[in-house]
């Protein structure tokens, strides 16, 4: 199943798509897409889709997740990104969070800070929390899971590696996370090690890969992040980014004002923002 989201912020409906890729409403089915939906799918699972309203094309695609209560990070989750970020690879899982106030929807508009001098992209591959996870085994990791998305894991590398303390504030600025289109249950995906990723900037491809070359892979992740924290229904965790951002390219290459991102995955759809800078 392909879940979303859609409608005005703040109005936003639960839908599916169709066979046809048509988006059909299930608020008649489900209040919402959220983590109590999540940790029981029978009710969308049992509706008749195609006896559903079709909605129009011309709807605003909202995150597919509402009210998540964890957007987890994993860092340097590619060898080829650990290193142009000039970084060793890690030996174990780099855990850090991203304000859940960073939420957008895939093709909302990506706003700087102020101050922001060094903004960058991050395709990323994200997974959605659907069952209670708490010191889970690697081997039943998968089964905590309801769901993968597209995330662009934006960030402010000044922030982030300048500054003191930790990489969360340079994460988190508002509208630093778009994810969606959809939310694809793992029957739909298939195998999460063979999807490419890629993303363009103004047309141009800066970043292709695959999560064939995740260091850590999705169920070693969940089951490390549940060894420090609980996992929730409708948390998300964003699993790295394959080589080719900003920071990396010499002389590095910076977000600015006008630029337009279009990112995606395979299966799980794509996104496309434009870059705005906040005035205040």
């Amino acid at each position: 199943m392909k879940l979303l989201r859609f409608g005005p912020k703040g109005q936003e409906k639960p839908g599916i798509l169709d066979d046809s890729g048509q988006i059909r409403d299930l608020s008649g089915v489900v209040a919402d897409i959220d983590g109590k939906v999540l940790s029981d799918l029978s009710a969308i699972r049992a509706a008749k889709i195609d006896s559903l309203p079709v909605v129009g094309k011309d709807v605003r695609i909202a995150e597919p997740v509402a009210r998540v209560g964890k957007f987890i990070c994993i860092g340097l989750n590619y060898s080829d990104h650990a290193k142009e970020s000039g970084m060793p690879e890690p030996a174990e899982p780099i855990i850090f969070m991203k304000a859940t106030s960073a939420i957008i929807g895939p093709n909302d508009d990506v706003y700087l800070p102020p101050t922001a001098k060094k903004g960058d992209w991050e395709v990323e591959l994200g997974i959605v929390i659907g069952k209670e996870a708490r010191y889970v085994a690697k081997e039943k990791a998968l089964e905590h899971v309801a769901g993968a998305c597209v995330v662009n894991d934006l960030s402010e590398r000044e922030y982030q590696l300048e500054r003191l303390g930790t990489w969360d504030k340079g994460k988190g600025c508002d509208t630093f996370g778009p994810f969606g289109p959809y939310l694809v249950t793992l029957d739909e995906v298939g195998d999460l090690n063979s999807l490419g990723l890629w993303l363009d900037l103004n047309g141009k491809r800066m970043q292709t890969g695959s999560t064939a070359s995740l260091i850590f892979d999705v169920p070693t992740i969940v089951s490390y992040v549940s060894q420090f924290m609980s996992l929730q229904p409708g948390d998300v965790i964003s699993t790295g980014t394959p080589p080719g951002v900003g920071l990396g390219m010499k002389p590095p290459v910076f977000l600015k004002e006008g630029d337009v991102m279009e990112l995606g995955i395979d299966k799980l759809g794509s996104q496309k923002q434009k870059v705005y800078r906040t005035k205040i």
